[in-house]
């Protein structure tokens, strides 16, 4: 053994110095060799196997290929041309997947972005040469989604343009050219960030759903080459000689991350597709399988044992029946899957047509797509609109025929119900910005072209554009209100329309429309004018409300106006819970005597409104339950308020105790003795009871915003004169005084106050019910005999009895238990 050691050795050192040393270096200058090494194809599977041992087996074809598939998956093609990229990837990554992108969803978006404008490309080239579109299927501009499930591989392809090799390496393999290193440097200078369009921004998204991207591309002017990266640092360019020829356009090949298997689900693919790209200009289709129903031959042997059942148990006509239909061939029904590419892009994007050429029909039918409302209501109005100036946008808003159940509930927090498009790619429904609150029930579209975005259309740049879009949306939003306000027959008659012109232009369908508006987002109307102040007159116009003068129909404050009175300064209204309870408000005695109109507010938020509506037209409001109504003047004023000045000063010393300012002669009252006014700039009673019924209310901070409480009295009532007499005879007299704090305890509840101690109210009321009766005021309640309360003790024979019962509700319960268990244990038995 010792003699055969050394030449041993000897041979396998002379074996392994044959044999080529595959360092590092050698493999950087194997991966930079000519084209013409590049091209051939490495041995396969099968040749080497049977090389290396001629005896051996050779491995079949398909396993091959799936290995070499997979291979192929976990590292770059060798035969291919390696780059790195020129910007650090970790950087893109970070800037792109962690800063920009705030869900994965969009990167199908922005595949279906880049393959939209590579086709708008080819279409404008072949305005002027329509050789460039090809023949045949090339013609067809559209975009195809597949996928493998198998595999893991979602493809996106479309027939446009197409990139030559140069342009795979510059667009998609330098970043500065895609436009991540322009977006940075430009957002540190502060310069113009108008990055859309760029391919390649957005195309690195497909990173945050694959680890591996191949790009197949065609264009005329080259050669089928492949892009692949891995976004390691590195990318690889080849010609495409494995893959069918394209034709023309490119095919982008996501190798799916585990974590991103939700992406083969095709009704998920379809959902972004209608969520973000449904508008796109060119059909979009995915390779969607369904379930039909197929005849196939039926099963003999089951065919032969369901007639001998049929034969048993039928008579001879049945059989010779039978027989005939033996002649013709049997077969069943089953389901069957197939797949066909299904178009998922089928509402046209209306807002691109003149609003002249599209009808009712085709707006209607919009909104229902866009509001995914599949009832049979139509929108109570549209307006179609192009904006152009410094900004440029077209726009579609609609009013819903009903306000959501939640709309005044999650006021604050609603979602904004307008999408933002550019170039009709979905951007979001998330951008508050573009409405105000007040009009946050309105669904429509924006859609921009020249709108300044941020990187990948996913972040708007805060720019003063968004400023006139937003104002330019208000101003035709208020526009298309006002418009069903006039066309609105009922609000016609109620401007003064005469008979015979309302009867010459009959229209049903708007009729009452503006009520029906009104009824489902007034509110909203309302909200707007606390909160916009820069619109405040224009929706003040569009207020509506009961008067004393609207009957059953609702005024404007411009019909208030045109029935003023000559010499009117004020427009007086009134706050309350209800229309019938201020109709009868002691407040309106005066005013409805003299023919003045007065408007009802009743809902809650009218007390807030009002303190910001302070005019109108150059005409004031005035609170008619507050301090400071003037209706004419009366020359005896001054000389009643002399004869009732004692009266005056004693009851507001009586009233003391009460909070009362001062009493004073009133101007408003008819038919009362007296009201309870507040101060003008303190809560009215209406405002405080509504403060009260918070939840979170605090009585002590109520209290600086109660206004002054002052007693109006009716100088001209005869209850009111009597009392004047008493003071006069006798102001210390106690029953006087009790007399003075029940009328204003009386004043007070009627003008819509909550009394402070009602027990001593309803003590005042049954005094004076005693005194009207000849009740001797002293009379007491007479005291209640006392008698010892009877307890009931049951006898012996009552229990006895009871205990009887008691066991033979107990014995029947047994006997009906044992009855069902045998029953139970007989069944038991039979089914055995």
């Amino acid at each position: 053994m010792r003699k055969w050691a050394v030449p041993t050795a000897l041979l396998l050192l002379i074996i392994l110095t044959f044999i080529p040393q595959h360092s590092p270096h050698l493999r950087a200058n194997a991966e930079e060799a000519s084209p013409a090494d590049e091209n051939v194809s490495p041995p396969k599977v099968e040749e080497g196997i049977g090389g290396a041992i001629p005896d051996a087996l050779s491995t079949d074809a398909n396993v091959a290929q799936r290995e070499s598939e997979s291979i192929s998956r976990r590292t770059l093609r060798a035969n291919a041309q390696k780059f790195e990229f020129q910007a650090e990837v970790s950087r893109l990554m970070d800037i792109l997947i962690n800063s920009l992108y705030s869900n994965k969803d969009i990167f199908l978006r922005e595949l279906i972005s880049n393959a939209s404008d590579a086709l708008d490309k080819i279409r404008f080239l072949a305005l002027t040469d329509k050789n460039v579109l090809g023949e045949g299927d090339d013609t067809k501009l559209d975009i195809k989604i597949n996928l493998d499930k198998e595999k893991k591989i979602l493809s996106i392809r479309d027939r446009g343009i197409g990139m030559t090799k140069e342009d795979l390496i510059k667009n998609l393999g330098t970043i500065a050219k895609s436009g991540t290193s322009a977006f940075l440097e430009q957002m540190q200078k502060g310069g113009d960030l108008n990055l859309i369009g760029q391919f390649g921004v957005g195309f690195y998204s497909v990173y945050l759903v694959a680890d591996h991207v191949e790009v197949i591309s065609k264009n005329n002017d080259d050669k089928q080459y492949i892009w692949e990266s891995k976004a390691d640092g590195a990318f690889a360019v080849s010609e495409d000689t494995e893959n069918e020829p394209l034709g023309r356009g490119t095919e982008i090949r996501l190798h799916l991350k585990d974590e991103a298997s939700e992406y083969l689900d095709e009704s998920k693919l379809k959902d972004l597709v209608k969520k973000y790209s449904e508008f796109i200009n060119f059909p979009i289709y995915l390779w969607a399988s369904k379930e039909v129903d197929v005849e196939v031959p039926a099963d003999e042997e089951s065919e032969s044992s369901e007639e001998e059942e049929k034969s048993e148990s039928s008579s001879d006509e049945e059989e010779s029946e039978a027989e005939e239909t033996e002649s013709k061939p049997k077969t069943k029904t089953i389901k069957e899957t197939t797949h066909e590419w299904e178009l998922l892009n089928d509402v046209k994007a209306v807002w691109l047509r003149n609003p002249k050429e599209v009808t009712d029909e085709e707006y209607d039918k919009f909104y229902h797509s866009l509001a995914k409302d599949f009832s049979e209501e139509k929108p109570l109005a549209w307006t179609h609109f192009t904006a152009e100036g410094d900004v440029e946008f077209k726009s579609i808003l609609f009013i819903p025929p009903k306000a959501p159940h939640d709309l005044y509930e999650s006021y604050y927090n609603a979602k904004a119900n307008i999408k933002l498009y550019v170039r009709r790619v979905f951007i979001t429904d998330e951008f508050e910005e573009l409405l105000p609150k007040y009009l946050g029930f309105l669904m429509g579209i924006v859609d921009s072209d020249t709108l300044p975005l941020n990187v990948s259309r996913e972040m708007l740049q805060q720019h003063n554009s968004l400023k006139t879009i937003k104002k330019k949306l208000i101003r035709k939003a208020l526009d298309m209100i006002r418009r069903i306000a006039e066309e609105d027959p009922d609000e016609s008659d109620a401007k003064g329309k005469t008979d015979a012109e309302s009867e010459s232009e009959p229209d049903t369908e708007k009729k009452g429309k503006y009520v029906k508006f009104w009824n489902e987002f007034g509110k909203s109307i309302k909200l707007g004018i606390i909160e916009d102040a820069s619109n405040r007159n224009r929706l003040a116009k569009l207020l509506r409300f009961e008067s004393t003068k609207s009957g059953n129909k609702l005024a404007s404050l411009d019909q208030y106006i045109s029935r003023m009175k000559p010499g009117q300064k004020d427009i007086y209204y009134i706050t309350g819970s209800n229309k019938e309870q201020l109709e009868k408000s002691p407040f309106l005695e005066k005013l409805k005597k003299k023919n003045y109109e007065v408007i009802f507010f009743t809902d809650p938020v009218d007390e807030y409104l009002m303190q910001y509506l302070m005019d109108y037209e150059d005409k004031k409001f005035q609170n008619v339950s507050k301090e400071g109504l003037k209706i004419g003047k009366d020359s005896k004023d001054k000389e009643i308020k002399d004869s009732f000045k004692e009266l005056t000063n004693w009851w507001k010393d009586v009233l003391s105790s009460e909070n009362v300012d001062s009493v004073k002669i009133s101007n408003r009252l008819d038919n009362t003795p007296g009201v309870v006014v507040t101060s003008k700039y303190g809560w009215s009673a209406n405002m405080e009871r509504i403060m009260q019924s918070q939840t979170l209310s605090d009585a002590n901070k109520q209290s600086y915003m109660r206004g002054k409480r002052v007693l109006e009295i009716n100088p001209r009532h005869p209850i009111i004169k009597e009392l004047r007499e008493r003071v006069t005879q006798n102001p210390e007299d106690e029953n006087i005084k009790q007399t003075g704090r029940l009328i204003y305890q009386t004043a007070l509840m009627e003008s819509g106050f909550l009394l402070n101690d009602p027990k001593e109210f309803a003590s005042g009321i049954y005094s004076t019910i005693k005194a009207t009766l000849n009740v001797n005021p002293d009379a007491t309640v007479e005291e209640e005999d006392e008698t010892e309360e009877e307890v009931e003790v049951e006898t012996k024979e009552e229990v006895e009895t009871k205990e009887d019962a008691t066991e033979g509700d107990l014995a029947k319960e047994e006997i009906i238990e044992d009855a069902v268990e045998e029953q139970s244990e007989e069944s038991v038995k039979d089914e055995l």
